[in-house]
């Protein structure tokens, strides 16, 4: 489940996994899979230390609200709207709460999240690069200081909200890690 995450560019953003069976992450109106994000982590990690780092993440990006969904809606199957109702028809939250974690094999099931989104956004590459004098890292249009982006960091390494399944974690946030 997404939380909500301090930026200097946009105030309080909702960021994190959105659906279980997926490892898509959503950034407001941004969304990306996690490896890409954790690649732009590890290649930062490995940076020469120069003063601007720049990379770029392939996602997607919805511009109208209506298009992105009702998730509490979804969640509780009484409002299917947008895209994030459409992967909540496909794949409904549990009915038993403790089944409630992220699965680390949620990869699987890009094609479909994809094939999902593209009715309703935009395919992007969003900026992903860092100002080390000012402390600062970027994604797209939404900058985070780099306590903050330590939290969205850290959201992705437990799984967010509700931590991945049986604590195991898919191979890019171990490389992240390893980083």
């Amino acid at each position: 489940m997404p939380l909500a995450f301090e930026s200097i560019t946009h105030g309080t953003v909702a960021f994190g996994f959105f659906n279980i069976d997926s490892d898509m992450l959503l950034l407001n109106h941004c969304f990306f899979f996690a490896d890409e994000f954790c690649r732009c982590v590890r290649e930062l990690d490995n940076a020469d230390g120069s003063a601007v780092f720049k990379s770029g993440i392939d996602g997607f990006f919805i511009e109208n609200q209506e298009d992105i969904g009702d998730l509490m809606g979804a969640i509780h199957g009484i409002r299917f709207t947008g895209f994030i109702g459409d992967t909540y028809r496909r794949y409904p939250f549990p009915s038993n709460p403790a089944d409630f974690k992220q699965k680390p094999d949620g990869f699987r099931t890009r094609d479909e999240f994809t094939e999902m989104i593209l009715p309703y956004a935009h395919e992007r590459r969003f900026e992903f690069r860092t100002d080390a004098d000012s402390e600062t890292v970027f994604i797209g249009e939404y900058a985070f200081s780099r306590h903050n982006f330590a939290q969205l960091v850290n959201y992705v390494w437990e799984g967010g909200y509700p931590r991945w399944l049986d604590g195991k974690r898919p191979a890019y946030v171990l490389a992240m890690r390893d980083s």
